[in-house]
């Protein structure tokens, strides 16, 4: 029988084939063409047909077909793709689609791609039918010729990156096995077949391979406290992220899709990697065992093991031991060069190191009782133990960051000191620290520094180019200094190394914001929203497009997160439910409605709340003042006290949407620049990319 292809390959009757190089086409089982008029029904099969039994979100997908529509039209349009695709597909193969709590997939019985055969070709050791199906699918790209909007470009670009990168860890293996087998002569026919082909080296335009480091396993005989295996993949972690070739996913992403029962290929498939790290730590009375494996995520299979036997002792105190026995092999078997990797300034003290753990583990937890107060004295305790331990202080800067963000405080400006000390001790005592020196630029921020601050992103880029915190914080600098075009790359990065942060999905909304690519906002606001994150952006998109009814119900829906995500303001006194709902009402529909006059009563209810709050710059001020574009609180606001909390409200600032562009607009504003020290940035880094007309003279003047 005659595929899409081209190729006559056997297969199960009854069975639809698929194209996904080039047009996409479907082809029934008698070989001919299933006739689909409907560019989204085709869109909507294709997306299925990629990855066969794995689910989609219907809310997902309608945003990325029917961008700019009403939700419940888009929902309504999906529903009619889904009947179409009845109607036509199912006599052919009786029923493709499976549906379950919004979700849909395809019937991975019902269907066949060229993909699939390309890849279960190579896994068999089929090289005249790889050969074969590569000769077909050339450099066609996959799913050619859709085309509905920048979200769905943003969605086919990342699958795209995704597949190439399994398709040619699929290629690298069969190579390797035919090697092994001795057939030397297919190995050079593949290889040829592949080169021939064309394909873009995954993943991507920064040639970087993606990993995902597992969580461990450890077995202790001894009992008692044991920290050795959360050391490893701190270390792991560090120097791997540091390698140029690298792409490391985040360790919360990495724990939000490991579950019991999901295989590995899942795994890496729900994480994008060609590979996956998965190892374990056993402790013995006379010593410790680290078993290490690099798997093949396309397939699970294991590519290169290795095993380190030694004392708790040397395993703590000698980080070149993990440095040269588990990163060189790592990157050997990846074809990555390892060399220079520098190691971590680490403590040869085990409870100090113990300690270091502790103090991390509750730090990336951030909300709880008294957890980052917790987490400080554990780091704490730690330096009194070994005041020379670098990465300690670093995370101690950090933990000073999230108490001052995320905690009621009175005292913000003296816990940004407390952190730029511990920031700058880091660097003092290791000067290769990338996480440290982008602390320290927030502190920088504060102080109206904004030189200093862009100096020292841009030097932990260079020192530590995988780091997602020092992508996010770059990201976010850039946006505060109204140049978003910039600053997508890196939160693009951020997002991509640590998908499942909310605070990287916020910085993404704003900066479409601030591009004005409301409906890219949206969707990244959304997934802002599905993380637990304050979604004050994704309520602003909303307004822009006119959708104020929408945008407003989503604004209110920010009184559920107080106590969690958002804290009451320093010395106010809680709200009971009713005058918590009230105000937050108040807030939405001054922020969201597009009322005037709504807007002006919730400016004057600002404006009186900072005269009378403990804290009159409180997020609770300052981030409304932004959104509703008050450029006289604003700007004295950020004049007198920019702090922890309040700063990165900032990233909104140059949304090219009213009323926030009245900020910018003001004709104060340029002198306000001026004092919080963004010209002299501007001067040295670049001006803005929305320039009004003030700040367009200045910058002719400067020759900019």
């Amino acid at each position: 029988m005659t595929s899409t292809t081209g190729l006559t390959l056997s297969r199960t009757d009854h069975v639809l084939r698929a194209s996904l190089f080039g047009p996409f086409r479907m082809a029934a089982p008698d070989g001919t063409d299933v006739v689909i008029s409907s560019r989204r029904v085709r869109a909507l099969l294709a997306m299925l047909c990629l990855s066969p039994g794995e689910e989609l979100d219907r809310h997902y997908v309608s945003t990325l077909l029917w961008p700019g529509r009403f939700q419940a039209q888009a929902r309504a349009s999906l529903r009619q793709c889904i009947l179409s695709i009845d109607r036509t597909v199912a006599p052919l193969a009786g029923p493709v689609l499976t549906m379950s709590h919004g979700r849909m997939a395809i019937d991975p019985s019902t269907v066949r791609t060229d993909l699939g055969d390309l890849e279960a070709a190579l896994a068999a050791g089929r090289v005249d039918d790889a050969c074969a199906l590569l000769g077909h699918i050339a450099d066609r790209p996959l799913l050619d010729q859709f085309d509905f909007g920048a979200a769905f470009d943003e969605w086919i670009t990342s699958r795209r990156v995704h597949i190439e990168g399994r398709m040619q860890s699929a290629v690298e293996r069969a190579l390797v096995d035919l090697e092994r087998a001795g057939d030397l002569a297919g190995r050079d026919r593949l290889r040829d077949a592949w080169r021939s082909c064309g394909r873009p080296a995954p993943p991507g335009k920064d040639d970087k391979r993606r990993i995902a480091i597992l969580p461990f396993e450890q077995f202790d005989a001894v009992g008692g406290s044991f920290f050795l295996a959360e050391g490893v993949v701190e270390e792991l972690s560090s120097r791997l992220g540091s390698i140029q070739q690298l792409g490391l996913v985040g360790r919360t992403s990495v724990a939000s899709v490991v579950e019991p029962g999901r295989t590995l290929p899942k795994i890496a498939s729900a994480l994008t990697v060609s590979h996956l790290v998965e190892w374990s730590v056993h402790r013995f009375i006379d010593g410790i065992r680290v078993n290490i494996r690099l798997i093949e995520g396309a397939t699970g299979t294991e590519i290169w093991s290795d095993r380190y036997d030694g004392t708790v002792a040397d395993a703590i105190g000698s980080r070149h031991v993990i440095g040269g026995h588990f990163v060189a092999g790592l990157c050997s078997a990846l074809g990555l060069d390892a060399a220079g990797v520098p190691a971590r300034r680490m403590t040869t003290n085990r409870d100090a190191y113990a300690l270091y753990l502790q103090g991390r583990a509750l730090t990336m937890r951030t909300i709880g009782d008294d957890v980052i107060a917790k987490a400080i004295d554990r780091l704490e305790q730690a330096l009194e133990i070994d005041p020379d331990f670098a990465e300690c202080w670093a995370a101690l800067a950090e933990a000073h960051l999230y108490s001052a963000t995320f905690t009621p405080a009175a005292d913000r400006l003296e816990r940004a000191a407390q952190m730029a000390h511990c920031a700058r001790r880091a660097i003092a005592l290791d000067p290769s620290q990338g996480h440290a020196r982008v602390t320290l630029a927030v502190y920088e921020l504060t102080q109206h520094n904004a030189v200093a601050a862009l100096d020292l992103a841009l030097d932990a880029r260079r020192l530590a180019p995988n780091d997602s915190e020092v992508a996010i914080r770059l990201g976010q600098f850039l946006l505060f200094l109204g140049r978003p075009r910039a600053a997508l790359p890196h939160i693009e990065a951020a997002v991509d190394r640590d998908p499942v942060h909310g605070r990287n999905y916020a910085a993404l909304c704003c900066a479409h914001l601030c591009l004005g690519d409301f409906d890219a906002a949206i969707a990244a606001g959304q997934s802002m929203l599905d993380l637990g994150f304050p979604p004050g952006p994704l309520a602003l998109a909303y307004a822009a497009k006119g959708e104020h009814e929408r945008a407003v119900g989503i604004y209110y829906s920010l009184r559920t997160l107080l106590g969690t995500m958002i804290m009451p303001p320093p010395g106010m006194a809680a709200l009971d439910a009713a005058a918590r709902d009230a105000y937050f009402m108040f807030g939405a529909k001054g922020v969201c409605s597009g009322d005037p006059a709504a807007r002006d009563a919730y400016c004057r209810m600002l404006d009186g709340l900072h005269q009378v709050m403990a804290d009159p710059y409180d997020i609770s001020i300052a981030y409304p003042a932004i959104y509703m574009g008050h450029a006289e609180l604003v700007m004295k606001i950020y004049r007198e006290q920019p702090n922890l909390s309040n700063l990165f409200g900032l990233m909104s600032l140059w949304s090219d949407i009213d009323p926030v562009r009245r900020i910018v607009e003001h004709p104060d504003f340029m002198a306000f620049a001026d004092q919080i020290g963004f010209v002299a940035a501007w001067e040295k880094h670049g001006w803005p990319e929305r320039m009004p007309a003030s700040l367009r003279d200045r910058a002719s003047a400067s020759g900019s």
